[in-house]
């Protein structure tokens, strides 16, 4: 099938998936990790989702294509460092952290074929 959207994109939907699962599990995190930790492994989990829709709507243009699928990484591996800082602060158990984690190296895995076959994501024009 091919994709209409990023939406359709299977990176997209896990990453969507793993920044929900991060919000209900933080939302158990004590109150005075609400400006720190809580807030930043939200906002670098949804980073992912969003800056994966911009890609999607530059890759008429595959370097700046390329460029967002970066920041996608970037943000990607953010949310995997706040997993492990949640983890060693207590509020993530061995098993859950390590499952997350699996979930950001799939997106990262994914990310990086996007990066690497960025081309047969541009539109080609028939002119």
């Amino acid at each position: 099938m091919l994709a209409k959207s990023a939406k359709d994109l299977r990176v997209y939907q896990q990453a969507y998936s793993t920044a929900m699962e991060i919000f209900e599990f933080s939302k158990k995190w004590p109150k005075e990790e609400k400006y720190s930790l809580i807030d930043q492994i939200r906002r670098s989990s949804r980073s992912v989702c969003a800056n994966l829709r911009e890609a999607w709507c530059k890759r008429r243009y595959e370097a700046h294509f390329k460029s967002k699928l970066t920041d996608v990484d970037a943000e990607n591996s953010e949310t995997d460092t706040w997993l492990d800082f949640a983890k060693d602060c207590g509020y993530l158990d061995a098993p859950t952290h390590q499952r997350l984690v699996e979930q950001c190296r799939a997106v990262g895995k994914m990310t990086g074929a996007m990066l690497h076959s960025a081309k047969s994501f541009t539109p080609h024009s028939d002119h």
